[in-house]
């Protein structure tokens, strides 16, 4: 597997190319990261299907922009569980001992303290939570892992090994709690087949609804203006 970039009119491509895959597939997140997975390795096959695509590029990050965005200022206030608290604020009060702590903060190790943060919040709060589920759901796994990521919430490996980004901490409790059992279904069904949408749905009935409204869901950390 191979990883390069190119350029298509504005915008930025990133090109996985794995020879494994039948298809070429285009994915675009909610940053506007397009990537072209393709088993092709010809720039002029991935340019020509971008621009076979463009109109729909264009919707998808049309799309994307029209999405209502959650911004704090940083230093004065906090996204947590879908809520903007203040910095004083007693939800507020481990982040504002560590903000406190920093001697000449710049804005990079602000954020480094909100990542901090919001890590040690996922740690307590994501552990419960999938010990409460795994028990429910009568399955086992063989650890956690707390991390930021960019692109995924979670992820499930054939070891039974579950990682959960500590940006969740940032989405209200019913989205934590479907990627959690999103999580767990993959210990089962290790892929995303109608049996695990059902498997999914036994324990969360309006889970096509909350998988809608995560995918549709924005998170955004901005300094503070003067």
């Amino acid at each position: 597997m191979h990883t390069s970039k190119i350029n298509f009119k504005q915008y930025e491509v990133e090109i996985i190319h794995n020879p494994r895959l039948k298809n070429s597939y285009i994915r675009i997140n909610q940053d506007n990261i397009i990537t072209v997975k393709t088993p092709y390795k010809s720039p002029s096959f991935t340019l020509a299907l971008l621009e076979d695509k463009s109109n729909w590029i264009n919707k998808q990050i049309a799309k994307n922009r029209s999405r209502e965005k959650i911004s704090v200022n940083l230093e004065d206030e906090v996204l947590l569980f879908g809520e903007v608290y203040s910095i004083d604020s007693e939800e507020a009060a481990q982040l504002r001992r560590k903000l406190h702590r920093l001697k000449s903060p710049t804005q990079e190790k602000v954020l480094k303290v909100y990542d901090t943060f919001y890590k040690e919040i996922a740690r307590e709060y994501l552990t419960q939570k999938l010990q409460k589920y795994a028990q429910i759901m009568n399955l086992s796994f063989e650890e956690l892992k707390i991390r930021k990521m960019r692109r995924r919430w979670g992820s499930c490996s054939s070891c039974r090994v579950i990682t959960l980004n500590s940006e969740l901490m940032k989405l209200d409790k019913e989205l934590i709690t479907y990627v959690v059992i999103h999580e767990l279904a993959h210990l089962v069904h290790m892929n995303h087949s109608k049996d695990f949408h059902t498997f999914v749905d036994t324990y969360l009935t309006n889970s096509k609804a909350i998988r809608k409204r995560l995918k549709e869901s924005r998170v955004l950390i901005t300094t503070p203006t003067n």
